[in-house]
């Protein structure tokens, strides 16, 4: 073994035995006593277990040393993360174990005010068909439970997942009048809790909701609709829970890229007022109401250009001869075809009620426009006596109808006291004339009163 300064125990031990009293050499013991004085030599041997006493000691406390720093350093590196020792159960900041969380804050106490602020992320559907909308939005609450306060002195908060909402008190804040709603649970559940030293508690959640809508349809498709999303507490009435608007008008906030196909987002606002159930009695309830107004130029091209198109070309059939069916409308074509049967009926029942007929050749013409005299009523009737057309020459002719009174052939010269009833077709023409009119004008006036009411 090396002794201090590194010097070795024997040579060390050699040393203080030659100053003691003698010394070895040349293989026997050589004794100096007659050169030093019995009190020197006391003193030196002293000395000498003195030195020899510390040097021991010395070299001790250094391997000691040693060892101890190297237990020192492995648990420092072992346990450098003081965050990862585990407390015991009287060591934990939050003490949710030794209170009762299934009762609220302040128990038996006033009213625990509980603030709420909103921020919408998107406005998915809005259904007309069902009356509903959907609504994904970040759901915030603010309230203080001194159960909930720890020491602290840099005054942080604490963050925690849903794990510890299952084993405090949160408000049960739900949507009235909700279809469906959950709570976004990828990759995990999309609730945050965080506590404050003083115990004051923010409570986030991100949530999709569909709630119902009544929608007002009278004037579409230039409507607006007014929808609302509204929360309330499920079992605390205001006498125990007494929700409000965090930061009144600013407690709302909305993403500016919202947007939807059919509707232009006018507005969004904050309302409160009490709810009264004649069961339970009175709830405190928060209402996010918000304004659509439909877009127009939408409607303008799926529904109003086509319509336009469809009457403009319904007026063209107009210009169309009566007899081109393919080419004509259905609707106005329809009353012109009617006219045109009745008078056909009419004129069947006239050739069984008088069999006699004239013909006259097609090449002749007769015209007849109300107004005449005694001669060509005389005129007429010789050509129709003498141009007896046979069976098989009637394909060739146009067929006319006279009746006759009894009293005018006895009475011809004393003037005309009967009357000739000619039936003619009459011109079916005359109503696409007028239609050229009246289709386009009632159209525009339609147009005119339907936007000044409207818009």
């Amino acid at each position: 073994m090396q002794g201090p300064g590194g010097t070795s125990d024997s040579m060390f031990k050699a040393g203080c035995t030659c100053i003691a009293g003698g010394y070895w050499r040349e293989g026997r013991w050589t004794s100096s006593s007659h050169r030093m004085p019995y009190i020197v030599k006391l003193i030196l041997l002293i000395f000498c277990l003195v030195l020899l006493g510390e040097s021991r000691k010395h070299r001790r406390k250094r391997w000691t040393g040693q060892i101890e720093m190297q237990k020192t350093s492995h648990i420092y590196k072992k346990n450098h993360d003081i965050t990862k020792i585990r407390k015991g159960k009287s060591e934990q900041l939050l003490r949710v174990d030794d209170h009762d969380f299934t009762m609220r804050p302040a128990f038996g106490g006033p009213a625990i005010p509980v603030g709420v602020d909103v921020q919408v992320e998107s406005l998915d559907t809005i259904s007309e068909v069902d009356m509903d909308f959907t609504m994904t939005l970040y759901l915030r609450h603010y309230w203080k439970d001194e159960r909930l306060a720890f020491p602290s002195h840099t005054n942080k908060s604490m963050t925690f997942d849903g794990r510890l909402v299952k084993k405090i008190w949160v408000p049960d804040v739900f949507f009235v009048h909700s279809k469906r709603s959950f709570i976004h649970d990828t990759t995990t559940d999309n609730i945050m809790l965080r506590v404050f030293p003083d115990g004051h508690v923010l409570y986030s959640m991100r949530i999709t909701v569909t709630a119902m809508c009544n929608m007002d349809f009278s004037r579409f498709p230039l409507d607006s609709q007014t929808c609302s999303l509204e929360l309330e507490s499920y079992a605390y009435t205001d006498e125990d829970l007494m929700l409000y608007w965090k930061n009144g008008n600013e407690s709302l906030k909305t993403d500016e890229k919202i947007s939807l196909s059919q509707f232009l987002i006018q507005k969004f606002h904050t309302t409160s007022r009490l709810a009264f159930y004649s069961s339970t009695g009175w709830y405190n309830r928060l209402y996010i109401s918000f304004t659509l107004r439909r877009h127009i130029f939408f409607f303008l091209l799926q529904t109003y250009f086509p319509a336009t198109l469809m009457v403009m070309l319904s007026w063209v059939s107009f210009w169309i001869d009566r007899r081109a069916v393919p080419a004509r409308v259905s609707l106005e074509y329809a009353a012109v075809n009617y006219l045109t049967t009745v008078q056909e009926r009419k004129q069947r029942k006239l050739r069984e009620k008088f069999p006699c007929t004239c013909g006259i050749s097609s090449t002749k013409t007769v015209l007849l426009d109300g107004t005449y005299s005694d001669s060509d009523v005389s005129s007429l009737e010789r050509y129709a006596r003498g141009q007896i057309v046979p069976e098989e020459d009637k394909q060739d002719k146009m067929v006319i109808h006279l009746t006759m009174n009894n009293e005018s052939n006895s009475s011809r010269k004393k003037g005309l006291k009967g009357y000739v009833s000619l039936r003619i077709i009459q011109n079916t023409h005359v109503i696409d004339n007028y239609s050229r009119l009246i289709f386009p004008g009632t159209y525009i006036f339609f147009n005119l009163v339907y936007w000044s009411v409207f818009c």
